[in-house]
C-alpha cells in the first residue's frame, strides 16, 4: 500500500478572491491567509486535505496544463517513508522531476504536475445517523438529520480530461500503484489507489471534442442529507450548480456538482461503493444511464426547495 491519499489540491485564479470566497462558501476551513496576494491561502478538509488558492501568474506555481483558472498540482499521500522513497526510485526517470528530499514531484503524461510527500492526513470520526431500510431499521427514535451546509471530511477523487488516455492510465497504475475499478470502453478509466478503498480516486476521460484539462474535483460528506445541505447552501450563496443532485450508477454515489471559479466543478458526494482485491473491474459503454440513474440539472432553489426553473438559472 503506497499512496493513501489526497494531500493537497493548488489552484491558479484569475480572481484570487472570488476563489477564496468560494472555497470557504464550499465548507472549507480557512488555514492561511494574510491578505498577500503574494502568498497562497490555504483551506482544509476535516481530515487534513489541503487546497490552496494563488494568483494565476505566481511563481511558486508549476506550468498549468490549460489555460484560465485550473489546478496546477496535485499532492499524493504516501503510506509512510519507505514506500516515498520507493515511489521516488520508480518516478526519478519523469519529465520534470524534482527531489524536495521530503517530498518529490514530476509530470504526468497529460501534463499535470504530480508531487508525493508522507501523508500528515488525520482520521475523522463523524456521527452518522443511519438509514432505515426494509427490514433494516437501524435509526429508532430519532429522525434523519437536516444540514445548513457542508463541511468535506475529505477529498475523495479528480477528474481529468486526457489527450492520451493509455499512457496516462499506465502512469498511474505503472508508477503509482493504482488498481482499475471499471472502464468506459475507448473512453475512460476509474482508478483507486489501493486495493481496497473507494470506487475511485481518479477518473480520466477522453473526448474527441476536449483537449486536456480539468473535469471536477470531489468532496466526500457523511452522507445524502450532507450532500443536498452542501448543494443548498452553495445555491443560497449565489454558486450555480452543473449538476445535481443525483446519483452515479456506475459508483452507487450521490452527488452536486456546483461551478467553480477555481476552474471545472466541486462535487458533494457520498455513498460510494467500497472494492477489495475480489472485484472484477466492469468494461462498459459510456451512456446516459451508466452517468446518472438519475439528476437534476441545475440544482434546486434554496428558497423554493424545488427544482430551478429554466429562467432562474443563471
Amino acid at each position: 500500500m503506497s499512496i493513501v491519499g489526497i494531500e493537497e489540491l493548488e489552484f491558479g485564479a484569475v480572481d484570487v478572491e472570488k476563489g477564496k470566497r468560494f472555497a470557504a462558501d464550499f465548507g472549507l476551513a480557512p488555514l492561511q491567509d494574510d491578505g498577500d496576494a503574494s502568498t497562497a491561502a490555504v483551506y482544509e478538509t476535516l481530515d487534513g486535505a489541503k487546497l490552496s488558492v494563488r494568483s494565476i501568474d505566481d511563481p511558486a506555481l508549476p506550468e498549468a496544463f490549460e489555460e484560465g483558472d485550473t489546478l496546477r498540482r496535485m499532492t499524493w499521500g504516501a503510506a509512510d517513508a519507505a514506500a516515498l522513497d520507493t515511489l521516488r526510485e520508480r518516478l526519478s526517470d519523469q519529465p520534470s522531476f524534482i527531489d524536495h528530499g521530503d517530498a518529490f514531484e514530476c509530470r504526468d503524461p497529460n501534463g499535470m504536475t504530480v508531487r508525493v510527500r508522507v501523508s500528515t492526513l488525520r482520521d475523522v470520526e463523524l456521527d452518522v445517523t443511519p438509514i432505515n431500510q426494509w427490514g433494516d431499521m437501524r435509526r429508532v427514535d430519532q429522525p434523519s438529520p437536516v444540514y445548513e451546509n457542508a463541511k468535506p471530511a475529505s477529498i475523495g477523487h479528480a477528474v481529468f480530461f486526457v489527450d492520451d488516455l493509455e499512457a496516462t492510465e499506465r502512469f498511474y497504475r505503472e508508477k503509482l500503484g493504482f488498481s482499475v475499478s471499471d472502464r468506459y470502453i475507448d473512453r475512460a478509466v476509474f482508478l483507486r489507489m489501493q486495493k481496497r478503498g473507494g470506487h475511485h480516486n481518479l477518473f480520466l476521460l477522453k473526448l474527441p471534442t476536449r483537449g486536456r484539462g480539468l473535469n471536477h474535483v470531489a468532496f466526500t460528506v457523511r452522507d445524502i442529507h450532507e450532500v443536498i445541505g452542501g448543494g443548498l447552501a452553495m445555491t443560497r450563496k449565489k454558486w450555480t450548480t452543473f449538476i445535481g443532485p443525483g446519483r452515479h450508477p456506475v459508483s452507487s454515489a450521490y452527488f452536486w456538482y456546483v461551478n467553480s471559479p477555481l476552474g471545472g466543478a466541486f462535487e458533494y458526494y457520498t455513498n460510494e461503493d467500497y472494492l477489495t482485491e475480489a472485484w472484477q473491474p466492469r468494461e462498459m459503454r459510456h451512456s446516459l444511464e451508466s452517468f446518472t440513474e438519475w439528476a437534476i440539472e441545475g440544482g434546486i432553489d434554496a428558497e423554493t426547495r424545488r427544482q430551478k426553473k429554466p429562467e432562474d438559472k443563471e
